[in-house]
């Protein structure tokens, strides 16, 4: 299972350059532990997609609820039947006339 990550690459603007870059820097850093790094790294972003994947099936049947519910819903057959809606009347605001 290979994850795509070109389109996070795209959106911050990264290339194999700087790319290189910040792999010296991780090895400068962690050393002999960069395997327990990007395993745990690794672990987290797992984590973090099964947490939104969760989210996702929620909404999911939070929608498909809302749209059974709605669907069976009393519905007017005839247009006749059905209350107009009435706004008060407008009336302009009186003015009293000047003397110029």
């Amino acid at each position: 299972m290979s994850i795509d990550v070109s389109p996070l690459f795209a959106v911050f603007g990264i290339g194999p350059t700087e790319m290189i870059i910040v792999g010296i820097i991780a090895v400068l850093l962690f050393g002999k532990r960069v395997p327990e790094v990007a395993r745990s790294l690794g672990k987290g972003v797992t984590e973090f997609k099964k947490g939104i994947q969760g989210v996702e099936e929620e909404f999911r049947s939070s929608a498909s609820n809302t749209a059974s519910s709605s669907s069976r819903s009393t519905r007017y057959s005839d247009v006749d039947d059905r209350d107009e809606a009435t706004a008060p009347k407008f009336e302009p605001p009186k003015t009293e006339p000047t003397n110029a």
